[in-house]
């Protein structure tokens, strides 16, 4: 475009001065030196300049045009317009301007621009091709860039993943080229050492203080037990059976907390094992239907025969027993386990008809610790839903709450 417009400047300026002369010459000798003039100037056949004079009744007086020019104007601008020369068989492109003489006669007068306009149009054609060819090369390049980066980040990918489904002993393959992509892979390395070390220590930690605190939690309950054979009173029989219950749920708040602390550090992985789901669900059904029975209420299985996945199998039963104890205590009407498989994973469920948790609510119930205010009341530590969710958390599941209506259901959701 900015060659095509230059061009065109160069070709209008090259017109005027032709005008200008032959108005110089017209205001000097009249229409006979204006018509000689133009004999002179088109005697070439091959010159550039075009100019017809025509006098006033229309009649082509001198010039080498064959005809008056359709949409000629008399503006300031020249017009580009496809004419044809006398003596030439084919028309061609001019830069073409009409000018009024005094006396009623015109002149037209302008240069040839066929030459100028080929010249550009092969050039913009060649533009074009250069434009299409540098996008294909920029295409092909930027593929074999991506897959370049795609095949040297896929290492570094597939690592993360196998980490986080519980082999901390995975490291990004590393290489000595020196580049951005080695330097990620090493501080990748370094900061998977760090984490195997954390959770090392975590597990150290967490297995001695399971240890510390249920020994000595242990031999207390040992202790009110043998106090509790020996005391006569009823009032103090009392006072030492509520002691043990206390004690009882403080060790089993102890072993909660620490079976979600050392789920959600991806402790346990190495114990997964493939499990039949919709058997454990039966297994599980036949265990708690007396407790849910002794209420006046039922407890349903309705598992899909044949899902299997690998899963730990101790941690994921205590999971679905929490939602059926959390089921019998807080809710109504029938408990409904169920499962199902899907093209994403498989579904399990835990169904009451009581009153459900409040959808404000749900995400403080699955907080650690956190309780609503009717559960305050009773003798929850705020744990049964903290450890579902960490156990789904384990098997790279998730956990939803949703309205049952009327009542809650509690889902887990594996791949």
């Amino acid at each position: 475009m900015v060659l095509r417009a230059q061009s065109i400047a160069n070709a209008e300026a090259s017109a005027e001065i032709i005008r200008d002369d032959l108005r110089a010459t017209f205001a000097q000798g009249g229409v006979r030196a204006l018509s000689h003039a133009i004999d002179l100037r088109t005697e070439r056949a091959s010159g550039r300049a075009m100019m017809l004079l025509i006098d006033s009744t229309g009649r082509p007086i001198a010039g080498n045009l064959a005809a008056m020019p359709a949409g000629v104007s008399t503006d300031s601008d020249y017009r580009q317009l496809d004419v044809r020369r006398v003596g030439r068989p084919l028309p061609e492109a001019a830069l073409l301007r009409l000018t009024r003489l005094p006396g009623g006669g015109r002149l037209i007068s302008g240069v040839a621009y066929e030459g100028e306009r080929l010249l550009l149009g092969r050039l913009e054609r060649v533009s074009l091709a250069a434009m299409v060819l540098g996008l294909v090369f920029a295409a092909i390049a930027a593929a074999l860039a991506a897959r370049l980066i795609g095949a040297r980040l896929r290492s570094t990918v597939t690592t993360l993943h196998d980490v986080r489904a519980g082999d901390l002993a995975r490291r990004v393959p590393e290489d000595r080229s020196g580049d951005a992509f080695a330097m990620l892979g090493g501080e990748v390395n370094r900061t998977l050492d760090r984490i195997a070390a954390l959770v090392g220590e975590l597990k150290i930690a967490t297995d001695g203080l399971a240890h510390d605190l249920k020994s000595p939690l242990t031999r207390m309950r040992v202790a009110l037990e043998r106090a509790a054979r020996e005391i006569t009173e009823p009032d103090a029989q009392d006072a030492m059976q509520r002691a043990l219950e206390e004690g009882d749920r403080l060790m089993a708040i102890v072993e909660t907390a620490l079976s979600i602390s050392r789920a959600e550090a991806g402790v346990g992985r190495d114990s997964f094992a493939v499990t039949r789901i919709d058997t454990l669900l039966e297994t599980l059904g036949e265990i708690y239907a007396p407790l849910v029975e002794e209420g006046g209420r039922e407890l349903m299985v309705d598992a899909q025969p044949g899902v299997t996945r690998a899963v730990h199998r101790q941690l994921l039963g205590q999971a679905v027993g929490n939602l059926i104890e959390n089921a019998v205590k807080y809710g109504r009407g029938a408990i409904v386990l169920t499962l199902a498989e899907h093209a994403d994973g498989i579904a399990l469920s835990v169904r009451d008809h009581g009153p459900g948790i409040a959808e404000g609510q749900r995400a403080e119930a699955l907080r650690r610790f956190g309780r609503l205010d009717a559960a305050r009341q009773g003798s929850g530590a705020g744990l049964g839903l903290s450890l579902v969710q960490a156990v789904a958390h384990l098997h790279d599941g998730s956990v939803e709450l949703g309205d049952a209506g009327p009542g809650l259901v509690v889902t887990l959701r594996f791949p």
